[in-house]
């Protein structure tokens, strides 16, 4: 028999003398094991280990792996010193202790609380065992939760690293102190906008200058620091410039909670109401004085620009610079609408400075998508051996559009039904949280439902068709046809072909996103890539 042993800890051990060795707390737990499976007779297949995981982290690298295996039958037992050392989760109790591993082969077993699935008699001690693991959590996370509340209500700075222009005070925990170097930058920001300058203009002079933006600067002085893997991510933009001049903390007033955990069995944050953030004023040295911050704000308000309807753009989120990976933002000139770059300008050959108006970009966008429908259309009429009949009447023309329809919804439900199976094995590796699963399936077997409806009407409109239809001689000339789309709003379909606009449902349900490159010299040309969601 071969055994895996697994092992896990949760909290930083402090006699680990570089972040790559095994806590003594880990060590420990690989020599009990070893010994165990020894006496057993059971050769150890292979130790995996997690050190600084919690048990309710389903990202655990080893943990994933010992899965993977697991299913592979690379092993007959998984072996740990407890059933929390695997998981804290009822679910995932249920899930492979006492599901997928049974069917697999894999016989569970943990020392100090006796689990062992070749045991009938302890699965209920093993399932009360998963229960008081997850009160476990739960209580852990709220008590965590109020603790935390406590202090941001009291004006303490509890994230894991400081504002740039601030550094945590060594002597005094949750207390912010000034950092020189950056905070000379920042009074530079406040200064040059209250003198006109646009917030573009002053990434332009950072990044001319060569000042490293916020992420950078962390990075250069050894801070903790999080920072995007795209080119260019070293430089200022105008969005960092923005949220600069609108934050409180550089008056001396604590500002957090602008994001709340959506679970304790998630890391996902979703952003939070201001009504409820946490607002303590003059809990530390300010940077900028008050004088020149409602100089700002009231010139900021005064920039806003009056246009804006709240609308979602045509493209928004969808354009992406070819050159540096951003998504491109969007600008008005008088009646037009623009997407470019976020980097355009901010910095000297930053990158090649995408730039194209929505029109142009809807009319290719309308030109490609018409091709390809009318391309797609031509093979599955020519596979299906059915032709359009120039002069076959009025009912051949229906039945031929409900063929069509029937074509296009058959072949979304196979899709619909690759997601489900899709999310199932998202959710089986633990890569989809619960909510989001959950949220996701409702949505699919809705859409499919739908799907199996329309699908089932346009069987019976054909079937009655075909009882109407009198026999005509067939004309093998084909001309021109029309075919329907699916409907994101569930009403009957209009026919895709030949269309002169696109609205945000089509872009939403068939675009994942456009790659947009810089004009080419000499034309009106700009090269655009798009990556079909279908």
């Amino acid at each position: 028999m071969k055994a895996a042993i697994y092992c896990r800890l949760s909290e930083e051990d402090k006699n680990k003398q570089s972040a790559t060795d095994d806590s003594s707390s880990i060590r420990n737990q690989k020599a009990m094991l070893r010994q165990y499976a020894a006496k057993q007779g059971w050769e150890v297949y292979r130790i995996y280990s997690d050190d600084d995981y919690t048990g309710s982290d389903r990202r655990r690298p080893e943990f994933n792996r010992l899965l993977e295996d697991a299913g592979a039958h690379k092993f007959d037992i998984v072996l740990c010193k407890t059933q929390s050392r695997f998981t804290r989760e009822l679910e995932l109790v249920e899930k492979y202790i006492h599901g997928l591993f049974p069917i697999w082969g894999i016989r569970f077993v943990s020392v100090v609380d006796n689990a062992d699935t070749d045991n009938r008699g302890n699965k209920k001690s093993r399932q009360i065992n998963g229960l008081v693991n997850e009160w476990y959590l739960e209580d852990m996370s709220e008590n965590i939760k109020s603790v935390l509340t406590s202090r941001r209500q009291n004006g303490f700075h509890i994230g894991s690293s400081a504002l740039y222009g601030y550094q945590k005070d060594p002597l005094q925990k949750g207390h912010l102190i000034i950092d020189e170097e950056a905070a000379a930058v920042v009074r530079e920001v406040f200064t040059l906008f209250s003198q006109g300058y646009g917030k573009t203009a002053i990434a332009r002079i950072l990044n001319d200058r060569g000042i490293p933006n916020p992420a950078e600067y962390k990075r250069l002085k050894g801070m903790r620091y999080s920072q995007p893997e795209t080119k260019n991510s070293t430089l200022w933009k105008y969005p960092a410039i923005s949220s600069m001049l609108s934050n409180e903390i550089y008056i001396g007033n604590m500002v957090q909670g602008k994001y709340g955990s959506i679970s304790y069995k998630t890391k996902q944050n979703k952003p939070r109401p201001k009504s409820e953030w946490y607002i303590v004023e003059g809990t530390h040295e300010p940077i900028i004085d008050r004088d020149l911050w409602d100089r700002v704000q009231h010139m900021a308000a005064g920039r806003t620009k009056p246009f804006s309807t709240g609308e979602i753009g045509l493209f928004a989120g969808k354009a992406r610079c070819a050159d540096c990976g951003y998504t491109m933002r969007s600008s008005k000139k008088g009646s037009k609408r623009y997407l470019k770059c976020p980097t355009r300008h901010v910095a000297k050959n930053a990158c090649g400075g995408a730039f194209i108006s929505v029109e142009r970009l809807e009319q290719m966008v309308l030109e490609e998508l018409n091709r390809l429908i009318r391309d797609y259309l031509d093979k599955g009429l020519l596979q299906s051996g059915t032709a359009c009949l120039a002069t076959a009447g009025k009912t051949d023309s229906q039945q031929e559009k409900l063929r069509t329809e029937l074509s296009l919804y058959k072949k979304k439900q196979e899709e619909y039904a690759k997601g489900l199976r899709a999310l199932y094995m998202d959710r089986a590796k633990g890569l989809l949280p619960e909510p989001d699963f959950a949220e996701l399936v409702k949505e699919f077997i809705s859409e499919k439902e739908q799907l199996a409806h329309r699908i089932a009407d346009r069987e019976r409109q054909l079937a009655e068709l075909n009882g109407m239809k009198k026999e005509e001689p067939e004309n093998p000339e084909k001309t021109e046809h029309g075919t329907a789309a699916k409907d994101t709003n569930g009403k009957p379909p209009e026919s895709y072909t030949g269309l002169t606009s696109l609205n945000r449902e089509v872009v939403e349900s068939m675009i994942a996103y456009i790659a947009i490159g810089r004009r080419i010299p000499g034309t009106r040309n700009v090269p655009i890539e798009i990556h079909w969601d279908f």
